[in-house]
């Protein structure tokens, strides 16, 4: 939650106005960072040798074996990555046109919608019993809370951008940066990144999931994300005619943190979603509390009092799992 929340800030703040391509350069640098990343837990699985499935299907033997290949392994993850790559992409490039208290709320509806379609699915094939059983009063109460407040916090923000830009902006520059276009970016997150939460959840359930573990999820989306950061960098070239450069100052000031971050609470994410993804998914949506709270420290973007209200009615919501859960071990 903590670590998108900080990703958000850096990603508004690597937002270069009049750069129509600003949002792939963000793609290219996450590309980079994942996939170090998934390098660096290929290694060290490797050398552990044995564990995930991916570094056990690295032999001449096994590489095109239909059950065992890195190969299949992909072509399972692949809705996920797919979900999770198109959303951020989106996201990067609707961080243009709308303020991050805005655009954060409403991208992260997509944690209640993934509760919802987790919970029909589940049910659906007969293995919600499972985590009707972990659950608790104080769950169920947190997580209404939570789903609750964020989804008030993206119609707040919302009636507050039509309000301000009917004031404070031009006609012209009101409808391009309010009107149908702008919100259809954050909608269009939200609609991908249900999709890959939850297929994450599904992939990894161990009754229905397809036998890949958090390390292989972790290793075979930062694989994804570098193949798709490659494409960008590449479609960058042809399209300026100039390489671009990743490792300049301000890139490493504003994209490199942002990656950073993002990989981080990425980490956290797949184990979290992995455990119990119905409460899971719109905990962790819940970092659009944290963009809204920076957003207000370092980019000045305003609060207001309905906004506050809603920032309150997570916090109670994410305290209440807290309790429920110190209870549970105790």
């Amino acid at each position: 939650m903590f670590g998108w929340g900080l990703a958000d800030l850096f990603y508004k703040k690597s937002n270069v106005d009049g750069d129509r391509y600003s949002h792939l350069k963000t793609a290219v640098w996450v590309g980079m960072m994942m996939g170090f990343v998934s390098i660096v837990l290929t290694v060290l699985s490797l050398l552990k040798n044995g564990g995930a499935h991916i570094p056990d299907a690295i032999t001449a033997e096994t590489l095109f074996t239909p059950e065992t290949s890195i190969f299949m392994s992909a072509v399972k993850y692949l809705p996920a990555s797919l979900g999770y790559i198109i959303s951020m992409v989106i996201g990067y490039a609707g961080m243009r046109y709308l303020e991050v208290s805005i655009v954060s709320p409403v991208q992260n509806a997509s944690g209640a919608l993934s509760a919802i379609v987790l919970f029909v699915y589940f049910t659906v094939t007969g293995s919600i019993g499972s985590f009707w059983e972990e659950f608790s009063v104080l769950d169920v109460i947190g997580t209404v809370l939570i789903v609750a407040g964020v989804i008030a916090l993206g119609v707040v923000e919302q009636r507050l951008a039509k309000a301000e830009g009917a004031l404070d902006l031009k006609p012209e520059e009101r409808k391009y940066r309010f009107g149908a276009l702008a919100l259809l970016f954050p909608i269009l997150y939200c609609v991908f990144d249900t999709i890959g939460s939850s297929a994450d959840a599904i992939i990894l359930n161990e009754d229905t999931g397809l036998g890949l573990g958090e390390i292989d999820v972790l290793i075979l989306y930062g694989f994804t994300f570098l193949l798709a950061g490659i494409v960008a960098w590449i479609f960058l070239l042809i399209k300026e005619k100039k390489a671009y450069n990743p490792f300049t100052k301000e890139d490493m000031k504003t994209r490199f943190p942002a990656a950073v971050f993002e990989q981080f609470g990425q980490i956290f994410y797949v184990y979290a979603i992995a455990d119990n993804p119905i409460v899971a998914a719109p905990m962790i949506a819940s970092y659009c509390i944290v963009s809204a709270v920076l957003s207000r420290i370092f980019l000045k973007e305003k609060l207001k009092a309905s906004q506050y209200a809603c920032v309150i009615t997570v916090i109670i919501g994410i305290i209440l799992l807290g309790i429920s859960e110190g209870l549970a071990e105790a």
